[in-house]
């Protein structure tokens, strides 16, 4: 029996500041050290933004996690590129590669359109790489996979949830996770990353980054569901198969286990009778 077709590809993105680059383009001629020149530059932007998050273009991947999903949108698996080295000139060549070699199935992400894909793409351009049927600059305007209405290309779910921009989303990724009874945020947030970094806490990293991939992958099944691409019935199944997948898994990679103790249970309104409402 042949191997089922990965059809999406799930994935969230960590990444970190690069000292150097930062201290030439930020401090030059003041032979401020990498590290120094990210602490200064995150505490001037918390001064005037009240964020230390440097912006993409100063940043470099240091783990990348997708799930490989089939066309009835059951996970077939979830990998830590280039895992345990987590070299960023091949976490972006896996990327990639994988993504051409999967013959370029859909991509999903949260908010991935202003973040993730830029910062790859970057990565690409730093390292030398030749993506062109990303680009596919002699493709008609709406046909490029970039093309920020080409949903068959890559799927933002935060782009349908705010109608492109047309509406602001407070609360994220985790907002809509606990929405669907998922733990969301746990012990490590986006910010944590550059200290955990420097600190050398690349498993804590990575941790996060695959319970980030499986909140995006909750969101994805009830968009398909909003979408009319996905019965709620089923949905439900996949949900409970995961916990299965994820449950075998748990003892090999610790996050599954964390993100088990935090699983809650969605109330399905149309399966839960609903108290009368008093209008006395």
């Amino acid at each position: 029996m042949s191997k089922p077709t990965v059809r999406y590809l799930v994935f969230d993105i960590e990444s970190v500041a690069d000292g150097g680059l930062v201290s030439k383009i930020r401090y030059p001629g003041q032979d401020l050290s990498a590290a120094d020149a990210v602490r200064r530059y995150r505490d001037e932007l918390m001064a005037k933004y009240e964020t230390d998050f440097i912006p993409y273009t100063f940043q470099v991947p240091i783990s990348v996690v997708v799930a490989k999903v089939a066309a009835d949108f059951s996970i077939l698996d979830i990998v830590a590129l280039d895992e345990p080295q987590f070299r960023s000139h091949i976490i972006t060549e896996n990327f990639w590669r994988g993504w051409d070699a999967y013959r370029r199935p859909t991509l999903v992400s949260f908010n991935g359109r202003t973040f993730d894909l830029p910062l790859l793409e970057l990565a690409a351009f730093r390292y030398g790489l030749s993506v062109p049927a990303w680009f596919n600059c002699s493709g008609k305007a709406y046909d490029q996979p970039r093309n920020r209405y080409n949903t068959e290309c890559h799927l933002d779910l935060h782009d349908v949830l705010t109608n492109f921009g047309a509406s602001r989303f407070n609360g994220g990724l985790n907002l809509v996770a606990n929405l669907l009874g998922k733990p969301g945020k746990m012990d490590v947030q986006g910010y944590m990353v550059q200290d955990l970094w420097n600190e050398g806490k690349l498993a804590e990293i990575n941790d996060y980054c695959r319970c980030d991939v499986l909140d995006t992958y909750f969101a994805f099944l009830r968009t398909m569901v909003l979408l009319g691409q996905l019965k709620l019935d089923d949905e439900q199944r996949l949900v409970a198969d995961l916990k299965d997948w994820l449950t075998t898994r748990s003892t090999t990679i610790p996050s599954y286990a964390s993100y088990l103790q935090g699983w809650g249970t969605w109330q399905n309104p149309w399966r839960t009778e609903q108290p009368n409402v008093s209008t006395d």
